[in-house]
């Protein structure tokens, strides 16, 4: 399953996404589970936003806030059911833009042989996510991400069973919020996406990850 992406903050498609405006720029931004990430999420005030967020999920009732560490992925097939991911598929969904996504072909119990998936046209792709808002009397507060998964593609089926639930434009206003949605036409998006992809093993890692919070 995928354990790293790259992301850009400026892109002008983000900022059509998040409806942002004045987004300043930056370079890509390699993002690693426990790493900080820019979510798109629904505001209170009913606009989009675009908020940090470290990528794995801390249940509101876990009382250490590292136990994200378990909760990276979160399956379509059952996100709606496990009482850590319920309410939060329920009601905080969000999208990670991002530019590039990797995925590992196992080669042995420990080792990993990592491939870039890239969109041809350069065009970043929203990757369905949920979240939570974990809050401590001495730690403050957290939030906190756990990626949707699908089954592969056919172009990520040649490495690996999963892939990330990527969701087209058509479908982004429904999953915010902005639009009403039963949890039959959500968990209806959470489908293999084929695309017009590239895909090439990593020799090495070209770019610092971010560092984390917490």
């Amino acid at each position: 399953m995928c354990g790293k992406f790259t992301q850009m903050l400026a892109w002008k498609e983000l900022v059509i996404l998040a409806e942002l405006l004045g987004t300043t720029g930056g370079p890509a931004v390699t993002v690693t589970p426990m790493r900080v990430a820019r979510v798109i999420i629904r505001g209170d005030a009913g606009g989009r936003e675009s908020v940090a967020m470290r990528w794995g999920m801390v249940a509101r009732h876990a009382k250490d806030p590292h136990s994200g560490t378990k909760h990276i992925h979160a399956r379509a097939e059952t996100v709606d059911r496990l009482p850590t991911f319920r309410e939060a598929f329920v009601r905080r969904r969000g999208l990670v833009a991002v530019s590039t996504f990797n995925e590992g072909k196992e080669l042995t119990p420990t080792k990993t042989e990592q491939h870039r998936i890239t969109p041809r046209d350069g065009a970043p792709l929203a990757i369905a996510v949920i979240w939570e808002r974990w809050t401590h009397r001495d730690e403050g507060e957290l939030l906190t991400f756990a990626m949707l998964t699908v089954a592969a593609n056919r172009l990520i089926g040649t490495i690996t069973d999963r892939m990330p639930a990527v969701l087209g434009p058509e479908h982004w206003s429904r999953w915010l919020g902005d639009e009403p949605a039963t949890i039959e036409e959500l968990k209806a998006m959470l489908v293999p996406r084929e695309g017009d992809w590239d895909m090439a093993k990593e020799e090495k890692e070209s770019r610092p990850a971010q560092p984390g919070l917490f």
